[in-house]
């Protein structure tokens, strides 16, 4: 009973599942809120319709909480963007959606997972390393914020076979 009026309480169980074309406008949204330099809506539905990318999204209830974007080469993916919605952040939803979302990569035969993170961003780079990622390289000034400054980007890396 309890465990039941919990999950009604917080808007129900979280679920990572395929985004659709009609995610495009909330996952949109949400990279926007997250990032300096948000995707628009076209170029989430552009993603959408290809076919080595791959978009989950995280459902709370009715509402898109999150999303991940990865795209694939072979037995190879990159982790283009994954974000969680601020008031949703630190309760652990962001390594479910990346834990499921690697493991849908793996059932496509990806072997190899990279990704790029700013140097700066730590809860982002815990998530990763508690997920088995590994820094393997660094480009200089790769970010740059609203206000000009550059920031450095880690190359991070997880083999999942």
């Amino acid at each position: 009973m309890s465990s039941w009026l919990s999950d009604w309480w917080s808007g129900g169980t979280a679920i990572v599942e395929p985004a659709t074309q009609r995610d495009a406008a909330r996952l949109a949204q949400l990279h926007g809120a997250s990032f300096h330099r948000g995707w628009g809506e076209g170029e989430f539905e552009a993603m959408l319709t290809e076919r080595n990318t791959l978009v989950h999204r995280l459902r709370l209830g009715r509402k898109i909480i999150g999303f991940a974007v990865s795209r694939l080469a072979a037995d190879e993916a990159e982790i283009l963007s994954i974000a969680v919605a601020a008031d949703h952040r630190g309760r652990g939803l962001s390594r479910n959606l990346l834990l499921t979302h690697l493991g849908h990569l793996a059932g496509r035969g990806v072997r190899t997972v990279f990704l790029e993170v700013e140097e700066n961003n730590q809860p982002a780079r815990r998530l990763y390393e508690r997920a088995g990622f590994a820094v393997v390289g660094r480009r200089e000034r790769y970010y740059r914020e609203a206000n000009g400054q550059q920031l450095n980007a880690l190359l991070m890396r997880r083999d999942l076979s």
